[in-house]
């Protein structure tokens, strides 16, 4: 277990160094970041996922677990504002932290701070089929699994299947 306890606070340029080297491989970037990225996953790429986080009604929030001053978790929240909602994604505990019990009081931080803002009514997310300990990080903080898209990321030459989980503010509360 972590000596001190986990801190919340936005995510930074001065993370970016800490979290470069925290997928070793493809596979491993895409089940983190999705089809989109590109690996090695590289400092342009989050600075581009920086870039939406300024502004009145910004696209997205991104969030660092801090333990002990190290990048312990990332997190971030695409914003649809129109819409009052949000998607939770591209959530990574640090390698080197996993199985410290880190990822729910992480989460949970992260849900309360979303839900802080009254414009959002519902949080969603979209997990890999087979990824069973953020499935049941998700479950215990009160996702509800929607629906499965089969088939709906093309990796290398496999096919994965991404479950639909969503909560809602009065299901937080």
């Amino acid at each position: 277990m972590p000596t001190s306890p986990l801190l919340v606070e936005p995510f930074s340029q001065s993370h970016i160094p800490e979290m470069l080297d925290w997928f070793s491989n493809l596979e491993a970037l895409v089940q983190w970041g999705g089809p989109g990225l590109s690996f090695p996953l590289e400092a342009g790429q989050l600075d581009a996922m920086m870039a939406e986080t300024v502004g009145a009604e910004p696209g997205r929030s991104m969030f660092a677990g801090l333990v002990d001053g190290k990048l312990a978790g990332h997190a971030q929240v695409a914003l649809d504002w129109q819409n009052g909602l949000g998607r939770l994604s591209r959530v990574a505990i640090n390698p080197r932290m996993r199985g410290q019990g880190l990822a729910q009081p992480f989460l949970r931080e992260v849900t309360s701070r979303f839900f802080a803002n009254p414009a959002f009514e519902r949080l969603e997310l979209n997990v890999y089929t087979f990824n069973e300990a953020a499935i049941r990080t998700y479950r215990s903080l009160g996702f509800r699994e929607e629906g499965v898209r089969r088939s709906s990321a093309k990796v290398g030459n496999a096919r994965w299947d991404t479950a639909i989980y969503g909560l809602l503010r009065n299901e937080w509360n």
